[in-house]
């Protein structure tokens, strides 16, 4: 679910994972932030909400299965708070699938827009709720690691992760 409200009450937790811990976010109980630490536009931690570590235990287990190479795909409500153009992107990315990328450039034409590179670029990097959300997925044209506001390390960790329980020679 993709919504536009801003507001309503806000609850968060931390989880630990392979590629740091994760503070998730809800708002008015749905899914609405996965921040990792030192991400480039993460919120600031006043805005998380009240602390609250029993109201993520469905997002908590797909997340410990995700890394333990078990579970491919989430399947959880999510209210992801963003622009029209950046919900287009945001829904674009949960249809790249595991162990694959894509470039910028498909990323624009799979939603229509094929001139708007630098703008799917930037709803990329604006993504609310990174991993569950792939936005790791998306590379440079060339196939380079670019822009990823978790870190360059890692964008590598989970592509190569994702290679590697995929069994795929993609990049």
């Amino acid at each position: 679910m993709i919504a536009k409200a801003r507001t309503g009450h806000r609850t968060h937790t931390v989880v630990d994972s392979p590629v740091g811990p994760l503070t998730l976010v809800a708002l008015d109980g749905v899914l609405s932030g996965l921040h990792m630490e030192g991400q480039r536009h993460r919120p600031p931690e006043e805005s998380f909400g009240d602390l609250d570590d029993t109201a993520f235990d469905d997002v908590s287990e797909q997340l410990a299965a995700y890394f333990a190479g078990l579970r491919t795909t989430f399947d959880l409500p999510m209210r992801l708070v963003g622009t029209p153009f950046q919900q287009r992107v945001w829904a674009a990315l949960r249809e790249i699938p595991h162990g694959e990328t894509i470039s910028y450039g498909e990323l624009a034409e799979r939603i229509g827009q094929p001139a708007a590179v630098r703008a799917v670029g930037l709803a990329n990097g604006r993504n609310p709720i990174g991993i569950i959300v792939p936005c790791h997925r998306v590379v440079g044209a060339t196939g380079s690691l670019v822009g990823y506001g978790g870190g360059l390390d890692r964008k590598r960790h989970l592509l190569a992760f994702e290679r590697q329980v995929s069994g795929s020679t993609l990049f």
